[in-house]
């Protein structure tokens, strides 16, 4: 199923195709290989707290988002802005339940900030 992420606090479409990446396999494989992420797609990694870039081809930014509230929104608990391929490994983010890998430029366009509320809902 394709997702889309809005973040509600600032009224902005983060992405309107993300992909999901619920195996392990494919949290791991994330987006190596891949020659590029368009705008306005994402790679959700849920259950995640942590990234690597290593065989990457392409800088990427990432939104670490904590565990859905009673009302579905998952609160940013971190942000890591154009991850350069090869160089940017993320270890641990505390809180995090989830990881919104993006094009680098997409956190300063939207202006997500800490503790947006970001909804992840199927995309129409």
């Amino acid at each position: 199923m394709t997702l889309a992420a809005r973040n509600l606090t600032r009224g902005a479409l983060v992405a309107n195709q993300v992909e999901e990446a619920p195996s392990l396999l494919g949290k791991f494989r994330g987006l190596m290989g891949r020659p590029s992420l368009p705008p306005g797609e994402a790679l959700w990694l849920p259950g995640s707290n942590g990234i690597h870039m290593m065989f990457m081809r392409f800088p990427i930014d990432c939104l670490f988002l904590g565990r859905p509230g009673r009302d579905g929104l998952r609160p940013i608990v971190g942000l890591r802005q154009a991850l350069r391929p090869w160089t940017g490994i993320v270890w641990f983010v505390r809180g995090a339940d989830g990881v919104l890998e993006l094009p680098a430029g997409t956190i300063a366009s939207s202006g997500a900030e800490l503790g947006d509320q970001i909804q992840l809902e199927p995309a129409s």
